[in-house]
């Protein structure tokens, strides 16, 4: 039996090796968690985690994020839904309803909102300092830009505070509104992302819309990049759109540059409309009136000038092709074009002196242009009255070229056209407008003062070596004449368009013929000689040389007054007196014949050139005619023979000494 050992005494079987006594279990416990806190602290965190995964909500997140974004852009930003956050590598970010504020002077409160917004953001990247959105998705947000004394509401934040590489970009059911109110622009266009095509990592948007374009109402519709490539400026930013103001259409296709400050184009653009006129109010280049017209060409800008090149097209039954350019950085814009036609129709041109095209057979106008010329044919005047409007001929300066090779003009002998249009702050110049006429040409410097009302004109027109036959087409009898014309206009007159310029004109109208030759038939039957005018239709007609032929005519007050006025051949002379009123468009002529030879049978007696421009009138004198037959009856009663005396020319007339410097 063992003995037991006195309390407190060590117990032999119990002694460490080490000589000292054994340590309790608690103690032992004690001892391990000192020499392995980790394990503790492991246990800790795992309980926390654990915690707080039961517990967790990422919207604690709202506040300090709508803190960052209102100290790095200074405008309002609130996530008024739910934040929630899928992670993983590549963790997704759900916000809902959120807002962002807009500029202190914007006309809304709110520059962006969206309901719903789903961004991807890579991890690895991230790392390494590189933030990098791989895909980011907006349910029906809304987008308000807005342009204003400041600039763009575009514009926030310091620049350089740091790059966001964004990948692809989604819109659903989408609202991008523009706002321009000192230019009375405001536009609104829905956007949803189109279907991505394959390997279409950034799908283009399709756009569709409208509003006011400077102040005048438009339509929108077609498809652009992904709003993604709007981040870089320097960057092409591709589109296809067709716009439609009023009857004009656009369709644009290429690329913008900054698009949102309308830098630089370059773009395709075919362009039509029922006017050209119409491009006025949209784009603020001065037209005349023109029928329909349809052009294609590149479209471009860089800095204040806009390029349309290589464009070609018609303008109503005209084809017109060319270079312009307009410059919108001086006190007014500045249009340089250098335009040229193969075949231009001549009435296409009338709008540019207040006229209106044909419109029958065929010929191309529009409702106003119809309406115009309806009125005009209706009023009996020639001479158009439209005035021109001042204010578009202030609003702009011009350098413009137009050259036609042909010209369709069934009712004038026109073949070709040369036109250099020099417009600055209000004073028109027409130098050189040539225009090649019945085998030679017309030439003409025409100065237009429209600064102040009403507009002050001067023209000065120069013609030589017009063919006589060619300038009469229509005349059977002259289709064969001989003969070489020529002439000098110069008058000055005030007035708002060209029917009142020409009926307050003052100056001088001349014109000349050398030798040539024309019908003798229509000689005679100017002169109505019988005798002669039987012989020709029973044998062949003859031409009979023409020693010359000229008109002198003093303007005042819009009224010619016949100077000096004959037609000479070894036939007859006829000598002419009378007026031409350019105010009332009315003819009062009076054309004598003297022949130069003895006749049976003629009733030679004044001709009246008389009516209305619309309308003129050539007819003999008859009350000169039935003289000369009451005469020859009275004589015939007497005694047969001696009625022929009555009809009996002795040839008083003579050679004219004329022609002067046109004679040639």
């Amino acid at each position: 039996m063992a003995t037991p050992t006195p309390s407190g005494s060590p117990d032999p079987q119990h002694t460490e090796t080490d000589g000292t006594p054994p340590a309790s279990a608690g103690a032992r416990a004690r001892q391990q968690v000192v020499r392995h806190p980790w394990l503790t602290a492991l246990a800790v965190l795992a309980l926390a985690i654990i915690v707080l995964l039961v517990l967790w909500d990422w919207n604690w997140f709202k506040g300090p994020i709508e803190r960052q974004v209102e100290a790095r852009t200074g405008r309002d930003f609130e996530i008024g839904g739910n934040l929630d956050v899928d992670l993983g590598w590549v963790p997704v970010i759900t916000a809902e309803d959120l807002s962002f504020g807009n500029a202190d002077w914007a006309s809304t409160p709110l520059m962006a909102t969206t309901r719903k917004l789903e961004l991807a953001i890579a991890i690895k990247p991230l790392l390494r300092g590189r933030v990098l959105i791989p895909d980011i998705r907006l349910a029906a947000p809304r987008l308000n830009l807005e342009r204003g004394v400041k600039g763009g509401n575009w514009k926030f934040g310091e620049p350089g505070d740091g790059e966001v590489e964004f990948r692809r970009i989604r819109v659903d059911e989408g609202e991008l509104a523009f706002l321009d109110a000192a230019n009375d622009t405001d536009i609104k266009v829905d956007i949803a992302t189109a279907k991505p095509g394959k390997g279409d990592a950034a799908p283009p948007i399709l756009v569709e819309g409208g509003g006011r374009w400077q102040g005048n109402a438009f339509t929108l519709e077609g498809t652009a990049e992904s709003p993604l490539e709007l981040r870089d400026p320097d960057s092409p930013y591709r589109i296809d759109a067709r716009a439609r103001a009023g009857d004009t259409h656009a369709h644009a296709r290429g690329t913008l540059l900054d698009p949102l400050r309308l830098r630089d184009f370059d773009l395709q653009l075919a362009l039509g409309g029922n006017n050209l006129a119409d491009l006025y109010p949209l784009l603020g280049i001065a037209l005349p009136d023109t029928p329909p017209y349809n052009l294609d060409g590149h479209f471009a800008r860089d800095g204040s000038t806009w390029f349309y090149n290589g464009f070609d097209g018609t303008v109503g039954d005209s084809d017109l092709a060319g270079d312009a350019n307009v410059d919108t950085g001086g006190p007014r814009p500045y249009l340089r074009a250098d335009l040229h036609s193969r075949r231009l129709d001549f009435d296409d041109l009338a709008g540019f002196v207040g006229g209106a095209p044909d419109t029958g057979g065929g010929e191309s106008s529009n409702p106003e242009l119809a309406a115009r010329a309806s009125q005009q044919q209706s009023s009996g005047r020639v001479l158009p009255d439209t005035p021109y409007e001042l204010d578009k001929l202030q609003a702009m300066d011009a350098d413009v070229r137009l050259r036609a090779a042909r010209i369709n003009a069934p009712s004038l002998p026109l073949d070709d056209m040369d036109a250099h249009l020099l417009l600055e702050n209000g004073l028109l110049r027409l130098d050189p407008l040539n225009f090649g006429v019945a085998g030679g040409d017309i030439r003409s410097t025409i100065r237009m003062d429209a600064r102040e009302s009403p507009i002050r004109t001067r023209a000065d027109v120069n013609a030589s070596g017009l063919d006589l036959s060619s300038l009469l087409p229509e005349v059977e009898l002259a289709k064969n004449a001989i003969g070489k014309v020529g002439g000098h206009v110069q008058l000055a007159g005030s007035g708002n368009s060209v029917a009142a310029m020409l009926g307050s004109s003052d100056g001088e109208v001349a014109v000349g013929m050398g030798r040539g030759r024309i019908s003798n038939l229509l000689m005679e039957m100017a002169g109505i000689d019988l005798a002669e005018i039987i012989k020709f239709k029973l044998t062949d007609d003859r031409l009979i040389p023409v020693r010359c032929a000229f008109g002198d005519f003093s303007v005042a007050g819009g009224v010619m007054t016949a100077r000096s006025l004959a037609f000479d051949t070894t036939d007859t002379l006829l000598v002419g007196e009378g007026t031409i009123n350019l105010k009332d468009e009315r003819l009062d002529l009076v054309i004598k014949p003297r022949p130069k030879d003895r006749s049976l049978f003629a009733f030679r007696s004044p001709l009246l050139v008389d009516g209305s421009f619309a309308n003129p009138d050539l007819r003999p004198d008859m009350g000169r005619i039935g003289l000369r037959a009451a005469i020859a009856l009275t004589l015939g009663n007497i005694a047969p023979p001696a009625a022929l005396l009555a009809t009996l020319e002795l040839g008083p007339g003579e050679d004219a000494s004329c022609g002067g410097r046109y004679a040639k």
